[in-house]
């Protein structure tokens, strides 16, 4: 007997087969110019989603002159109407939050636990920057003796946003919904591996009234729908989540036309877990921060870096932990890991299990395909990993799966030696119940955001970002108004400075 999620998305997916999926270009849905498409598989069972519109650069082009038009308008539309609509927007997302779960955990492999949160999260991200639309022109008040200095933010023009897959819903409205708040217009481009969700999030978006033309959708790969929206003169900056090898080549395209970039790139996030810490609580936290979402999440805590006073007991409840985690289709709410987003990434990540035994570690539990009934899917058993260390591959590259390497540290320069021995610099998570030890090592790791004695809770006005090879620029609050939009300073005098004379007898 088909469960309430497996109808719904039965339903779902009848209506995506027959239409497939377009680009929405003005308000419209558009085949490419090119007449191509490519096919959409589930991670889950390698089934046929549906057909997919692969878009080019005259299909970028399109996208971009009717964001450049729409912006003359929207950028000039009153706060007040700007938040109604996306207060309206949120409405929308609510209103079809049960079949986007649904049709993101069949397309990502993401458990229905999860997508479920993350439509809700995508509403109200959207009601956070509608709110904050009224503030998005603030500026500051700089008065000298005889002028008084003002500043105001202006919408940029029309923006980029190009979107991972590993959580695609929820991270293309924490982009666009300040992009669009601050008054700024729209070209959208999903990643190819999780294109289903994309047009229903700009579905709910025409139904609440935005104009035609502020948000366009353009489908297709990185080599051509997005390397001609990464170079397009009338496109002034692009906001991209994924690889951090992508965002260096999304640097050079943009480089000819000044591109502004604001970049969230890859993460290997250390935990470091100190031997007077609430281990019980910590543990949790570990095992949530590496397997929820299947591990593919650029702020997951990859290193666990354990004392070597806590360290055996730790590892032995840590990887029956791991091995008892719940591997199965997502679409079952008990699941807490399913498959990975396609068969290419499972490789992968299979592949560092391989690497691990190669470079001399032990892995503890994991690091295979499950058998049976999930050998068709794209699934990995969560694997944990011991005897890391900073010079082995699996050390310092980033594996984004459900992937755990445990490292063991004696002193706190050691914990911190270790944690900031890789290229990346997301996140770090530090457990210890001394605060003065905790005030230490938040300064002197290398990272744009560390939580002590926590997992990742995301709270919207905080800056996220990271450091080094994790990204560039921040989101949240007032940090996502500076990337949206210029500050012009404007002085105006008193009357009473002396002006130099130049040629006066």
């Amino acid at each position: 007997m088909l469960t309430k999620n497996e109808k719904l998305l039965s339903k779902e997916l009848r209506k995506i087969k027959k239409t497939g999926i377009k680009n929405i270009i003005d308000g419209k849905l558009l085949g490419s110019s090119s007449r191509k498409t490519f096919e959409n598989h589930s991670p889950v069972d390698g089934k046929l989603i549906c057909s997919v519109t692969s878009g080019n650069e005259k299909d970028i082009d399109k996208a971009a002159k009717s964001a450049h038009k729409a912006f003359e308008t929207w950028s000039k539309i009153g706060h007040k109407e700007r938040k109604s609509i996306l207060h309206k927007v949120a409405d929308q997302i609510e209103k079809y939050a049960d079949e986007i779960a649904v049709l993101e955990s069949y397309d990502t492999g993401q458990p229905i636990r999860f997508t479920k949160k993350s439509a809700l999260r995508g509403a109200a991200n959207f009601r956070y920057f509608a709110d904050k639309a009224i503030d998005a022109q603030n500026g500051l008040s700089t008065p000298d003796t005889h002028h008084v200095n003002f500043t105001m933010r202006q919408p940029i023009g029309p923006v980029g946003v190009i979107t991972p897959w590993n959580a695609p819903f929820m991270l293309s409205t924490w982009k666009i919904a300040p992009a669009l708040a601050t008054g700024c217009t729209v070209v959208h481009k999903p990643a190819e591996f999780s294109p289903v969700t994309a047009n229903i999030l700009s579905k709910a978006a025409h139904e609440a009234g935005l104009p035609n033309g502020v948000w366009n959708t353009i489908h297709g790969f990185g080599e051509s729908a997005g390397k001609a929206l990464t170079e397009h003169t009338l496109i002034k900056a692009i906001a991209f989540v994924g690889e951090t090898s992508t965002g260096s080549h999304i640097m050079r395209q943009g480089a000819d036309t000044l591109k502004r970039v604001h970049f969230e790139l890859g993460g290997k996030n250390p935990v470091i877990v100190f031997d007077d810490a609430d281990l019980d609580r910590a543990l949790d936290a570990v095992v949530f921060m590496k397997y929820s979402l299947n591990g593919q999440r650029c702020t997951s805590s990859s290193r666990l870096i354990l004392h070597e006073k806590v360290y055996n007991k730790f590892v032995k409840k840590l990887t029956e932990r791991v091995a008892n985690i719940k591997v199965g289709n997502p679409l079952d709410p008990n699941t807490e890991v399913g498959p990975l987003i396609h068969p290419s990434h499972q490789e992968k990540v299979l592949s560092y299990a391989k690497l691990a035994k190669e470079e001399g570690a032990k892995i503890l539990t994991g690091g295979t395909a499950p058998r049976g009934k999930l050998s068709i899917g794209c699934y990995v058993k969560p694997t944990l990993v011991e005897g890391v260390t900073t010079e082995m591959r699996i050390g310092h590259e980033e594996v984004f799966g459900p992937f755990l390497s445990v490292m063991k540290f004696k002193t706190e320069a050691q914990a911190i030696k270790i944690a900031n021995s890789v290229r990346y610099g997301l996140t770090a998570y530090i457990w210890t119940k001394d605060t003065s030890k905790a005030h230490r090592l938040a300064r002197d790791v290398e990272a744009g955001m560390v939580w002590i004695n926590s997992q990742n809770v995301r709270h919207l006005p905080t800056p996220f970002g990271g450091v080094k090879y994790s990204g560039i620029g921040r989101d949240g609050g007032e940090y996502s108004f500076d990337f949206y939009m210029e500050t012009k300073n404007i002085c105006v005098a008193y009357g009473t400075h002396s002006i130099p004379k130049l040629g006066a007898k």
